[in-house]
């Protein structure tokens, strides 16, 4: 894996070794890294997620999502991403692959975390 250092606000270095692979720009990239990806890939991602999301959400809600930098674009991508790992994850855990299956021949072609980016 590349160098990571600087990929992200500071006080978010523990989510940097999972950017290039999930800071994903697009619903359907992202909805498919998830459809590509594996149990530990994916687990391990939503364990290093989920205990900085809060304090992710309220540094990014102090601007405006036009504003962004990169490297706050890259976050917000990243928490993106935790959404469709925590569905599987949390919700769909060993069943997850008999849904990638079906995931498969869903297309998104639009959607409403797309129109800032």
């Amino acid at each position: 894996m590349s160098s990571t250092t600087g990929l992200l606000p500071p006080g978010f270095e523990a989510l940097e070794p999972f950017a290039e692979a999930w800071a994903l720009a697009g619903a359907a990239n992202r909805a498919e890294r998830r459809t590509q990806s594996n149990e530990v890939e994916r687990v391990a991602f939503y364990n290093a997620a989920k205990d900085v999301l809060p304090a992710a959400l309220d540094y990014l809600d102090r601007k405006a999502v036009s504003g962004f930098d990169e490297t706050e674009d890259r976050l917000m991508k990243l928490l993106l991403s935790l959404c469709h790992v925590a569905l599987a994850v949390e919700l769909q855990g060993d069943d997850e692959p008999k849904h990638a299956q079906s995931r498969r021949r869903l297309k998104i072609t639009r959607a409403s975390a797309d129109t800032n980016y």
